[in-house]
């Protein structure tokens, strides 16, 4: 008869089977590590073992963990029948320790040979109900007691105690856990990767955009000083407060993490930036436009945002390019106008570096400037003669969402969210926002926006009447572009028509209100 069919154990039932299906696990192990050793010496070895086992009256079993504290060690049963002798006497002081002993780690303290375990009682029998059979071992090989000390090993490594509270004696086991100190070498690896994400953040060719060199600002200032003990600056000087604000932001972050998140970040732009995307172009694409795509098809004029890298920021440049296209489009045979942008992003507001380019006048220059152009800009919006629509395809920030008072249908995306962030930059609003958010939400909801930079959700902004229609991320595409193909096929001069209706009472009202707006920007800036 094999090892293996003596070691295979009696039918159980299931409650048993959860209760030795770890003793079954470290015999069958042991059997593993005995069958070549049994092989070669079949004709002279004789083994009976039997495994004992619990009886049981209730079908409920649980596992507790323990620690070492709570080891207990069961002394070991002698089987029935001639006693074994392979326990070992006492070692004489200076003797060599035995072959088997030596595959233990020192400090186990005298104890039965690993062999004279296999063949007393089963210390993983457990409860008052055991039956013992006779157990023999005639086994001498050299190989044995080096296989049955690697089981002992195992068998230590697997802490058993019995748990109270049970209708069952159960066991808990405790399986040795080891730890991987590397916290050294990760440093290093990190400050060295960290440099090189300094060189490669240099070769970058195109420009993140402000929100990303917000965040590369304030992860690097925080990798190398920590956290952020700067004065806050003015509230007029908001592109140092604008920086201040990122960097405060990260609060107590660790300079390894701060590092690490920097070495992320320049990962991502590296490889987004070698993987650049291909721009898509129709036959249809007007020329003329670097930061726009301009198509015309089925009657719709589409002007898309085109600066995705950069979040579509609006530039001065992209201000001037905007008029013209709207000027274009008010001309054309168009039906309806679209505006939407391309990327992740629908628009996140103005560029930071439409304020840092101070020209040879100085900011007083500049401030007039652009609050010309400004007014100009939403001047266009007040009198376009078409139905113009909004396709908000995702995060909205700025102008691009007090200008959505001036649209006639806004559709957005479920994932599109909708901020004016003007106190924090120490601004005011723009856009006929001060007048149209209210008349549209109510003033406590619009305060809440254009007062204290409330950030809506797509779901807030449609219950709030700012977005027309909310529609699900994956179909949005598809059935807003259904919609606005229908509309297009709708009579063209009564659309126009109709419109300057709704919108001519007010007309005069919006063009002061921008005015007053674009007058007060000028005299903060």
């Amino acid at each position: 008869m094999g090892l293996k069919s003596l070691l295979k154990p009696p039918p159980l039932s299931c409650a048993d089977n959860a209760g030795v299906s770890l003793t079954l696990l470290l015999i069958h192990t042991i059997s593993s590590l005995l069958s070549s050793q049994l092989h070669c010496h079949s004709q002279k070895q004789i083994l009976s073992l039997s495994l004992s086992h619990t009886h049981t009256h209730s079908a409920c079993t649980s596992f507790t963990p323990m620690s070492a504290s709570h080891v207990t060690h069961r002394p070991s049963r002698p089987p029935t029948g001639a006693p074994c002798q392979a326990r070992p006497a006492a070692r004489p002081a200076g003797r060599r320790r035995r072959r088997w002993q030596r595959l233990l780690p020192r400090g186990a303290g005298p104890g039965p040979c690993p062999a004279a375990a296999l063949t007393s009682r089963s210390s993983l029998g457990c409860g008052a109900c055991v039956q013992p059979r006779a157990v023999r071992s005639r086994l001498s090989a050299p190989g044995f007691c080096m296989a049955a000390a690697a089981a002992f090993c195992l068998a230590q490594s697997l802490r058993l105690r019995p748990v109270a509270g049970a209708s069952r004696t159960v066991h808990a086991v405790r399986f040795p856990v080891i730890q991987l100190h590397t916290t050294g070498a990760t440093m290093r690896v990190s400050q060295e990767v960290f440099e090189k994400a300094k060189d490669q953040l240099k070769l970058l060719k195109e420009d993140p955009g402000n929100e990303v060199k917000l965040k590369l600002y304030a992860l690097f200032k925080q990798a190398t000083e920590g956290p952020c003990s700067s004065p806050k600056p003015g509230m007029l000087d908001f592109v140092k407060k604008a920086k201040w604000d990122a960097w405060s932001s990260l609060g107590s972050l660790s300079k390894d993490n701060a590092r690490q998140k920097y070495v992320d970040l320049v990962s991502s732009l590296v490889s987004s930036e070698s993987s650049s995307q291909v721009k898509d172009t129709t036959p249809d694409s007007k020329h003329g436009y670097e930061t726009l795509q301009v198509t015309t098809t089925d009657n719709i004029t589409k002007i898309m945002l085109n600066r995705p890298e950069k979040k579509n920021a609006i530039t001065t440049q992209m201000y001037r390019e905007i008029i013209q296209a709207l000027e274009e489009a008010a001309k054309d045979d168009s039906v309806i106008t679209v505006i939407t942008g391309n990327g992740d992003y629908y628009c996140s507001g103005n560029d930071l570096n439409n304020f840092t380019n101070i020209p040879a006048g100085g900011i007083e220059k500049m401030a007039k400037d652009g609050a010309v152009l400004l007014e100009n800009f939403v001047k266009h919006f007040i009198d376009f003669p078409k139905p113009l629509i909004a396709v908000v395809n995702g995060p909205a920030v700025g102008i691009s969402v007090t200008l959505l008072g001036l649209f006639d249908i806004v559709y957005a995306t479920d994932r599109a969210t909708f901020h004016t962030p003007f106190s924090e930059l120490g601004q005011s609003p723009e856009g006929c926002s001060s007048y149209m958010f209210p008349k549209i939400m109510g003033l406590s909801k619009a305060n809440e926006m254009l007062l204290f930079n409330k950030k809506l959700t797509a779901g807030e902004a449609y219950a709030q009447g700012l977005v027309t229609e909310v529609f699900p991320d994956w179909t949005f595409e598809k059935e807003v572009w259904i919609r606005l193909k229908a509309y297009a096929n709708l009579p063209k001069n009564s659309l126009a028509l109709s419109k300057q209706l709704i919108r001519g009472v007010e007309k005069e009202k919006l063009h002061a209100v921008n005015c007053q707006e674009c007058e007060l920007l000028r005299e903060r800036d």
